[in-house]
């Protein structure tokens, strides 16, 4: 059964869930929307077709997608980059609500014309700039690129490892940004300092809330992930 939400909530939560079963528990606890991936031990790459369709035809929830073609840097070759574009179209085709991407260049500043291409191939879909945003050199001037670019959010930590250590880069940004995008903190967020964004104004929190699952069935199993609901409850309690 789906938890009730308060009316009075004003910051949301999103959910990065690498599976049916994380979103499914992120729909179940009363998260207000979730990113899409697969593979988090990489950093998360595009999910299978598959997944897309049975998470967008199964769950009430709003469903960005990562759009990303393999671990690794944000600079892509030409045939990836005609991936990126393909997968992006099809999210679109199954109904997906928002696009989570983003190039770089090799000198760790945006791709302005690759960037700008996915964002006008999402509409009208919402898009997100991911964490390449902590690799640029110049995160200030970055974000007012993407303002320019039209892009809606921007999923960051402060360029820190968390965004708890990259808070006072949050505010900042946060401040620039005014009503022009929304900056979105992620990157250790938890139900112990999810509050620290709240009250930096901030309206806007990622997380993968997860836990580890140990499996000595296979030769070839590495622990598996997934999105904890009772660690989004508390999340959501919190705030």
């Amino acid at each position: 059964m789906r938890f009730p939400l308060s009316w009075e909530m004003n910051m949301k939560l999103e959910i990065c869930a690498n599976s049916y079963q994380s979103a499914k528990n992120a729909y179940d606890a009363g998260a207000h929307r979730i990113e899409l991936c697969q593979e988090l031990s990489v950093g998360g790459v595009t999910p299978s077709y598959g997944l897309l369709k049975k998470v967008i035809a199964e769950l009430d929830i709003p469903v960005f997608v990562l759009i990303r073609p393999r671990g690794g840097n944000f600079v892509y070759s030409d045939n990836e980059f005609q991936v990126m574009k393909t997968d992006i179209q099809l999210c679109k085709d199954l109904g997906c609500k928002g696009i989570v991407s983003g190039v770089l260049n090799s000198d760790k500043t945006i791709d302005i014309k690759r960037t700008k291409e996915l964002v006008e191939l999402s509409k009208p879909l919402e898009f997100t700039f991911h964490r390449a945003f902590d690799e640029v050199r110049n995160p200030k001037e970055a974000l007012l690129q993407l303002i320019e670019l039209g892009a809606d959010r921007v999923l960051t930590s402060g360029q820190k490892t968390t965004a708890e250590e990259g808070l006072e880069l949050l505010k900042e940004l946060h401040s620039i940004a005014e009503t022009k995008i929304t900056i979105i903190a992620g990157g250790g967020v938890s139900s112990e300092n999810v509050m620290l964004f709240k009250e930096a104004g901030l309206t806007e929190v990622h997380a993968s809330a997860s836990t580890t699952k140990e499996d000595g069935n296979s030769m070839f199993s590495l622990p598996m992930t997934f999105s904890d609901p009772i660690k989004i409850k508390a999340i959501l309690d919190a705030i």
